[in-house]
């Protein structure tokens, strides 16, 4: 059974991925999905959350979405093919549950690229103020689109100069904050962002956790695109668990640095909500200057876009493999030269719509952001799930070591489960609502696979 489990696709000509992509570009989509500087746009929030002890709340996040991370890297193993959380749970626990993770998954891959592309308008806009921000949100889909459908390998060549672009970025403002600091001192503790800025509260870090965990979200997809990888299964596995340690360090790395730059207490930041999203902009500028603020405003306006990229990229190989499935419409799943176009163009569009939608009004931005996590958090769930039917209860590899198959997802599980727990009500309407549909749809397929 083990071996059956380590087998290829096989797959017509006309649903046939190609093999193009190395360990360095499954690394490349996963941090352009992350983004290097993801915590710029929160930390404000979380450094008030947690009383100050934000590099903290990115190390207990990290070992978090570990666990996710190391079911991921089990699952790929068995099922080395597209279609992510969906194919592993459809081989774990069956075909209904395997649907519903496809279905929750896909709330979060059309949505997500919807938010970045809408950060990448909003950027654009400050620069270039006579253009409006819808417009910019356009053209960042088109573009992206446009290398999409000429080809994974094309696209993620892009990517690795957009990815060094960043990461160029980032590395001067860690010179610039080390060079104050040594210069001029912190402004809070040293220590201060592993031990809060006035008091320890594990509650409240714990409380942050909840919100930085959304920062990881992308990694994933990385085991979107294990059909097109040479190597194996082994190499997709390596990329997942990398990508997410490699962002742990530099997420916790920037967020300690910019702790001690930052002028105001993390009590002001709680006291006035206004300045959280713009804290991390101002420590820089008031520290370093206004070209390191505008610096980082460019990479990040150009990072969202490709940060898009990655998301419409494995949006579209999830729609491909569910409708390879018959779980979609099939013509999801015809390719052309090895790129599932059908799927991509759906993806763009739908992933167009939300996002000129929300560029166009004042609470878009809000719109979005409450409901894009919650498909993915479900997703993770059933993704743990599937590692204890696969390995524990189905017993498909042979006796299970329990802590692999059965400590490590049940944690995982429990952490997802709290975080859904502290999301925002209208995240878990919009949720329960999509399950809703979901599973009507469900239904209405097993009918009609009956008659």
């Amino acid at each position: 059974m083990a071996q059956e489990s380590q087998q290829e696709p096989q797959v017509s000509d006309h649903t046939g991925l190609r093999r193009t992509l190395g360990f360095r570009d499954l690394v490349v989509y996963g941090l352009l999905f992350i983004a290097p500087m993801a915590p710029v746009g929160v930390f404000g929030t979380l450094d008030a959350k947690s009383h100050g002890a934000v590099a903290l709340v990115y190390v207990v996040a990290t070992i978090a979405m570990a666990f996710t991370a190391y079911s991921y890297a089990q699952m790929v193993r068995v099922a080395p093919q597209a279609g992510s959380v969906f194919t592993y749970a459809r081989k774990g626990l069956g075909e209904g549950p395997g649907f519903i993770a496809g279905w929750m998954a896909m709330l979060d891959y059309l949505l997500i690229p919807a938010v970045a592309y809408l950060f990448a308008g909003i950027a654009m806009e400050a620069l270039v103020p006579e253009v409006d921000r819808w417009v910019w949100t356009g053209i960042a889909v088109v573009i992206t689109t446009l290398l999409n459908l000429w080809g994974v390998r094309a696209a993620a060549r892009v990517g690795f100069a957009v990815l060094a672009m960043e990461i160029v970025v980032l590395l001067v403002f860690v010179v610039s904050a080390v060079t104050v600091l040594v210069r001029d001192g912190a402004r809070r503790d040293w220590w201060s962002p592993f031990v809060g800025d006035v008091s320890f509260s594990l509650a409240a870090v714990l409380g942050a956790v909840s919100v930085a965990v959304l920062s990881y979200l992308g990694f994933d997809a990385i085991a979107s695109f294990a059909e097109e990888v040479t190597g194996g299964s082994a190499k997709v596995a390596r990329a997942v668990l990398f990508c997410l340690a490699l962002a742990g360090v530099l997420f916790v790395a920037q967020t300690y640095l910019v702790a001690l730059l930052e002028p105001l207490s993390s009590a002001e930041l709680a006291a006035d909500p206004a300045k959280q999203g713009s804290a991390f902009y101002d420590a820089v500028e008031s520290s370093v200057g206004g070209w390191l603020h505008d610096l980082v405003a460019v990479s990040k306006a150009i990072g969202a876009a490709f940060a898009a990229l990655a998301g419409q990229a494995a949006g579209g190989r999830l729609l491909f493999a569910m409708g390879r499935e018959r779980r979609l419409p099939h013509a999801l799943a015809r390719t052309d030269s090895g790129v599932p176009r059908v799927a991509l163009l759906v993806a763009a569009t739908v992933t167009m719509v939300a996002a000129v939608w929300a560029a166009r009004r004042d609470d878009g931005l809000d719109h979005l952001v409450s409901v894009v996590d919650i498909g993915a958090l479900t997703a993770f769930v059933l993704l743990h799930a599937s590692v204890v039917g696969w390995f524990a209860v189905r017993r498909r590899e042979g006796p299970p070591q329990w802590w692999r198959h059965v400590v490590a997802p049940v944690a995982g599980a429990a952490i997802l489960v709290a975080v859904i727990v502290e999301a925002a009500t209208s995240a878990q309407l919009v949720g329960a609502v999509w399950l809703g549909v979901g599973l009507v749809v469900l239904a209405v397929q097993g009918t009609s696979r009956r008659t």
